[in-house]
C-alpha cells in the first residue's frame, strides 16, 4: 500500500510541474515517431538525383539532400539511433556504476577505497577525449559507439549510489535483515537498493540526453554512427558543405537534437523534484 501511495505522490507531482510535463511529451514523440517511420517515411537510403537539394514542400516536407534523400524520412530514422544510443548507454553505465556504487557504499574500508579512487582516477579524463582515444583504436560502428559511452560515464551513478548506501546501510531495516541473517547480496539488492534508486533515475534520464548529445558530436567529427546509416550528427556534417544554400539540411537535424535534449532534461528535472521531499513545504 505504501509503494502505491508514493508512486501516486509522485506522479501528482510531475502531473503538477508544466515543465516536465512538456518534456515528457517531447519524450513520448520521439518515441512515436521512432516508432512509425517504418510505416510513414520512405526509405532513408533511396536516392533520387533528380529530386537533389529540394527546398521543403508538400512532396518533401524537409527537403532533400545532395543525393535525393527524404530528409524527413532520414531524420525519423535518425531518431531511431539516437533513441537506441542513448538508452544502451545509459542502461550500460547505469549497471556499471549501480553495482561499484552499492559494493563501496555497503562495504565501506579498503573495498570503498579502491573503488573510489578507480572512480577518481577514471574522472580525471575528460570523457569525450577518453571516448575518441578509444575509438581511434576501434572500428567506427553503433555498437562500439553505445559500448564506449556506456564504459566511460559510469562514474557519476557510482557516486550516487555510494552516497545512498552510506545513508541507508544504518537503517533499521538493513540492521534487522542483517540480524534474520540475510546474506549480503540479499540486503544489498533487495533491502537498499530499491530505496537507493531515486537519484539514479533522475541520472539516468538526464544521462539519455548527454549519450545523445555525445553520439551527435561523434558522428558530426565523422567517428561515430557511418554513412549510410542515418543519424543527425552525420546529417548535419553532410549538410555544412550547402548551409549557404540547402539550409534545411543542418537546421532541421539540428532542431531535432536540441529539442530531443531538452525534452529529457526538462523531463530529468521534473522527475528529480517530483522525487524531493524538500521541495513539500512550497507546493
Amino acid at each position: 500500500m505504501r509503494s502505491f501511495f508514493l508512486r501516486d505522490v509522485f506522479w501528482s507531482r510531475l502531473q503538477a510541474n508544466r515543465m516536465a510535463m512538456s518534456g515528457l511529451v517531447i519524450v513520448l514523440l520521439m518515441f512515436l515517431m521512432a516508432l512509425v517511420a517504418p510505416v510513414l517515411a520512405r526509405d532513408p537510403g533511396a536516392i533520387d538525383i533528380a529530386s537533389r537539394l529540394q527546398a521543403p514542400s508538400w512532396a518533401y516536407p524537409l527537403g532533400t539532400d545532395d543525393l535525393g534523400r527524404d530528409v524527413l524520412a532520414r531524420i525519423l530514422y535518425g531518431a531511431r539511433i539516437s533513441l537506441l544510443v542513448g538508452f544502451v548507454a545509459v542502461g550500460i553505465a547505469t549497471l556499471i556504476g549501480t553495482v561499484l556504487g552499492a559494493l563501496a557504499g555497503y562495504y565501506g574500508r579498503w573495498v570503498d577505497s579502491l573503488i573510489m579512487r578507480f572512480v577518481d582516477i577514471m574522472l580525471c579524463f575528460p570523457s569525450f577525449f577518453l571516448i575518441l582515444a578509444v575509438i581511434a583504436f576501434l572500428e567506427p560502428s553503433i555498437w562500439n559507439i553505445m559500448i564506449i559511452i556506456g564504459l566511460t560515464s559510469w562514474m557519476g551513478v557510482a557516486r550516487l549510489v555510494r552516497a545512498e548506501f552510506l545513508s541507508l546501510r544504518e537503517r533499521d531495516f538493513v540492521q534487522a535483515a542483517l540480524a534474520l541473517g540475510a546474506a549480503d547480496l540479499r540486503v544489498i539488492f533487495r533491502h537498499i537498493l530499491p530505496n537507493a534508486l531515486s537519484p539514479v533515475l533522475v541520472h539516468a534520464t538526464l544521462g539519455v540526453a548527454g549519450a545523445i548529445l555525445t553520439e551527435s558530436a561523434l558522428s558530426f567529427l565523422g567517428i561515430g554512427v557511418q554513412p549510410p546509416t542515418p543519424s543527425w550528427g552525420n546529417m548535419l556534417i553532410a549538410g555544412k558543405q550547402t548551409l549557404g544554400t540547402a539550409w534545411w539540411l543542418s537546421v532541421f537535424p539540428g532542431f531535432a537534437i536540441l529539442v530531443t535534449v531538452l525534452g529529457y532534461n526538462l523531463l530529468g528535472e521534473g522527475i528529480r523534484d517530483a522525487l524531493d521531499p524538500r521541495i513539500k513545504e512550497g507546493e
